[in-house]
């Protein structure tokens, strides 16, 4: 893929000028701006798009937490601070890292090839229209290629933050495509499919087990949350003898 483009903000100028050297050093990072300060890195995101930014959480004016909540989905986060207690917090956001300082160049290599795999996942994926249906099947365009799925072959689907991962029978590997669930849900057919979770929907045809809270497609079990449970238990209830 092209080299992702970034930037760093960071209060501290040691840890800005060490992330920046970081930056530089990496072939796959196009350093796109510094900044010192969120005000000034908010202006110019304002004008100009960059994919990821490795940000710190205490800083004057406002926080790298709060900061990052004003991001566009499409812009991921990388965070740097001192301190480990804003972890969850972090994470919660959909940060693709939390980064303890001071960071060596080993640890941040380690994290931005994880980053790359993201970025390089979501471009293996068409960015538009990237699911058409019909009756009794539907076209997704994955790995730069049209694919046909037939609906008696999906057995469930797991919904990540830009992307879709929908399983089928006889293969190893989920087919990986950009879509929402609410677009999946919304043109999948409600008598063969239903949500039973707000990551997960699942294919009724195939249900086989089903263990408390949870169904079991061989090996794997999915969550059946209690947003979703009473529409999920009802149609359980009609097809008992």
């Amino acid at each position: 893929m092209n080299k992702i483009t970034c930037i760093a903000i960071d209060d501290e100028p040691l840890a800005l000028g060490l992330m920046v050297s970081h930056i530089k050093k990496t072939p796959f990072l196009e350093l796109k701006g510094e900044f010192d300060n969120p005000i000034d890195a908010m202006e110019f995101l304002q004008k100009k798009s960059v994919q990821l930014i490795f940000l710190d959480i205490q800083m004057p004016d406002f926080t790298g937490i709060e900061f990052a909540r004003t991001l566009d989905e499409d812009c991921k986060v990388i965070f740097t601070t001192a301190y480990n207690k804003y972890a969850v917090e972090g994470f919660q956001l959909h940060a693709l890292d939390y980064l303890l300082k001071p960071i060596s160049y080993e640890v941040f290599l380690t994290s931005v090839k994880h980053a790359k795999q993201h970025f390089d996942l979501l471009q293996s994926v068409a960015p538009n229209s990237a699911m058409e249906t019909d009756e009794n099947y539907l076209f997704v365009k994955a790995d730069y290629q049209v694919k046909r799925v037939d609906y008696n072959e999906i057995l469930y689907i797991e919904g990540l933050k830009d992307y879709v991962k929908l399983y089928v029978e006889d293969s190893i590997k989920p087919i990986v495509f950009h879509a929402t669930m609410k677009s999946l849900e919304e043109k999948l057919p409600t008598d063969k499919f239903m949500r039973i979770h707000r990551s997960y929907i699942v294919s009724l045809d195939k249900i086989k087990t089903i263990e408390r809270d949870r169904i079991l497609f061989g090996k794997e079990r999915i969550p059946i949350s209690k947003q979703y449970k009473d529409v999920f238990d009802d149609f359980v209830k009609r097809k008992f003898l």
